[in-house]
């Protein structure tokens, strides 16, 4: 990753992290159809409600009979978590005209989110459209596409964690939460590692007292709330 900020240098920052859309959109796929959905609605679901987690609670909830209020519900509360990220990157594009805040706003993604905030450490804090529409696009149209071909070779593959489909979207996200940490040097490493036990731990602490739909969004505050104290405490 460079300090350029141009289209096509935000389709090769992109590509790497593919490859988690491509196993998680193709899991997705494999459930969708053994749900009975064809691959053209698996697809249309991927462009419309586009949320891998929310995609997935979608689907179960359908087969298990759920009124279609509490599935709505259900997606909200599981993305709501994309209100907070959309409000870190807002800033970026506070000159932009309300269509294009639009466009990144509507294919920010939990990947791209975490990409932008390693590229900006890159060029100085910098962010522009060109850039991130090129990430959003790459990562919106891979996840239709592998959601299609999973839905497609769902008859064939009964059971994707047999294939490591499953572990695809955590090995992406340690890789970027790496990059991260190597890129920033803002933060002194030893404070970026605590944030990182400080932030398992409460996702653990977590899972036990907390709803699974709301624990990303109760662990973003809270874990933010610790970070700024101890930035101020410790910087």
């Amino acid at each position: 990753m460079n300090d350029e900020l141009d289209a096509r240098t935000g389709v090769t920052d992109t590509l790497p992290t593919v490859f988690g859309y491509i196993g998680i959109g193709l899991a997705f796929g494999v459930v969708g159809r053994s749900a009975g959905l064809s691959p053209w609605i698996i697809t249309l679901m991927s462009l419309v409600t586009y949320g891998g987690s929310a995609q997935f609670v979608t689907v179960s909830m359908l087969q298990a009979g759920s009124p279609l209020a509490s599935i709505v519900l259900s997606t909200f509360l599981v993305n709501s978590r994309m209100i907070l990220m959309s409000m870190n990157v807002a800033p970026y594009f506070s000159r932009e005209s309300m269509s294009r805040n639009v466009l990144i706003g509507s294919l920010l993604t939990d990947e791209t989110f975490a990409l932008s905030m390693n590229k900006k450490n890159r060029t100085g804090g910098i962010l522009n459209f060109e850039w991130f529409n090129s990430a959003n696009l790459i990562a919106y149209v891979t996840w239709a596409v592998s959601s299609y071909v999973g839905g497609v070779l769902g008859s064939f593959i009964g059971n994707p964690e047999r294939f490591g489909m499953d572990f695809a979207l955590v090995a992406m996200f340690v890789g970027l939460l790496y990059l991260q940490i190597i890129a920033d040097d803002s933060l002194p490493r030893g404070l970026q590692f605590v944030m990182v036990l400080v932030t398992l731990a409460l996702v653990f602490s977590g899972m036990i007292f907390i709803p699974e739909n709301l624990l990303v969004v109760f662990v973003t505050l809270v874990g933010c709330g610790i970070g700024v104290a101890l930035k101020h405490a410790f910087c």
